[in-house]
């Protein structure tokens, strides 16, 4: 980084850019970083306010873009190259801003257990330039984990999230109603304790992913999270009994990346 100074780092909030914001701190010091978030439908406000928060904490200039993802038909229409572009539209808006601010580099927070799943997002990446620092360092989750730890950092544990897309079937329109159903679903499950979950819409259904071996606790609590999940507008609830994995949706998919 010190190579690539002064940075513009893409800065969601969650371990990974929050992990990688610090280091460049540390490293470069405060007025050398530049994280950039951008807010859009596809995320939670919760981790805007989580993302200022942690950039105010280390004292470097936080940015926010907007980016107006559900405007662009070859997003909203979710086919299996989304995320392309998705990823292309966002990091043009961080890109811009990484030139007003005269910075060398931009770079983001992908780590090396994210090369091996469905990431169109990651060729978008590569077009545009972007480094990959953890990467490069040769880092995988639990490392960023520790040196999240290390720098004393309050997101070292928390779950690993994705945008609120990967929840919705591919060939099933995005729109906000439905990122805000499936927002206010997960909303339920947390209050409830359970750190780690998804809840994918497949239309009148949600259905419901938490770790297997949380399943007998969440169906304890059935009334109440049948009670949640439809007051969030979804009419029937379903749990998944093979329990919470990482891209679910992507299981779909045949080696080219392509609906089978």
């Amino acid at each position: 980084m010190r190579r690539a100074a002064p940075v513009c780092v893409a800065f969601s909030g969650g371990v990974d850019s929050s992990t990688l914001v610090a280091a460049a701190a540390a490293v470069l010091g405060p007025e050398r970083v530049v994280a950039v978030t951008a807010s859009s439908p596809m995320y939670c406000a919760e981790e805007l306010a989580a993302a200022r928060e942690l950039a105010a904490g280390l004292g470097v200039r936080h940015v926010v873009v907007e980016a107006d993802v559900l405007g662009e038909a070859r997003i909203t229409v979710n086919g299996p190259d989304r995320c392309y572009h998705c990823k292309g539209l966002i990091l043009e808006r961080l890109r811009a801003v990484a030139e007003v601010r005269g910075c060398a580099a931009l770079i983001d927070g992908v780590n090396r257990d994210d090369l091996g799943d469905h990431r169109p997002g990651l060729r978008a990446a590569e077009e545009r330039g972007v480094r990959h620092p953890l990467v490069e360092a040769g880092m995988g989750k639990a490392d960023v984990r520790a040196l999240a730890r290390e720098l004393g950092l309050d997101v070292w544990d928390r779950p690993a999230n994705a945008c609120l897309a990967t929840r919705v079937p591919y060939g099933e329109p995005l729109t906000h109603e439905t990122l805000t159903k499936v927002a206010a679903a997960e909303a339920v499950l947390g209050r409830l304790g359970f750190v780690e979950c998804r809840v994918r819409h497949h239309g009148a259904v949600a259905r419901i992913e938490v770790p297997a071996d949380e399943l007998e606790t969440l169906l304890a609590m059935r009334e109440a999270v049948v009670a949640g999940i439809r007051d969030a507008g979804f009419t029937y609830v379903a749990l998944d009994l093979a329990g919470f994995r990482s891209g679910s949706m992507n299981e779909v998919l045949d080696e080219r990346g392509e609906v089978d």
